[in-house]
């Protein structure tokens, strides 16, 4: 009997292993898939609605009324606000002759209590949005291509823009002082520095 005991418990690990590997094979599986399915990018609409606008001396920049969690659903799959992430769509129009360089802008969101917004990389929000929502495991290529759609509605501030190449259109991501989710913030103001002239846009 003595002599049986290792082969039984030899046998018991090897069952284990093979539980364990099978698990874990289950779970790659299911992560294989994409984490979000973000809308298809194609050219945004105009603006419509109540758009709020300021001059910056030499482009005009334009904000969108705030999306709603729907719109926000229906983008990017995942609700934002609820992650504490807030889309603000913003417009930069070229309105002089002379190109102006957008890279060394800074935007700034301060809410009506006088508290700053962090303004997110989309690779910052992304991670916002995937703690938000338990999101610890998935495969790498996943998350590669969720990244790569979610930074496609980014703004592009690295291109000037210049009377042949007038328009940029996309978002800002910004994050609640306390990382907590959006709730109806009011007064918020966007604060545009680094540009031929600042600007301040009260959003509410």
């Amino acid at each position: 009997m003595t002599l049986r005991r290792p082969n039984k418990i030899l046998r018991s690990r090897s069952v284990g292993l093979i539980f364990v590997f099978a698990s874990l094979a289950s779970l790659a599986s299911a992560c294989g898939g994409a984490l979000f399915k973000v809308k298809p990018v194609v050219e945004l609409p105009p603006l419509t609605g109540a758009v709020k606008s300021a001059s910056a001396g030499g482009v005009l920049i334009k904000v969108a009324p705030l999306l709603t969690d729907e719109d926000s659903q229906e983008l990017f799959e995942a609700n934002l606000p609820l992650a504490g992430v807030l889309p603000l769509r913003v417009e930069v129009d070229h309105e002089s002759g002379v190109p102006v360089e957008l890279k060394r802008a800074r935007f700034r969101l301060r809410d009506g209590e006088g508290k700053e917004w962090k303004l997110l990389s989309p690779n910052q929000a992304i991670s916002r949005i995937l703690s938000a929502n338990g999101v610890y495991v998935y495969n790498p290529n996943s998350r590669k291509q969720f990244e790569q759609e979610f930074a496609a509605y980014a703004l592009d501030l690295k291109t000037p823009v210049s009377s042949t190449d007038r328009q940029r259109r996309g978002f800002l991501f910004f994050q609640t002082p306390e990382k907590e989710p959006v709730s109806s913030p009011r007064g918020l103001t966007l604060l545009g520095e680094r540009l031929p002239h600042p600007v301040e846009i009260l959003l509410n």
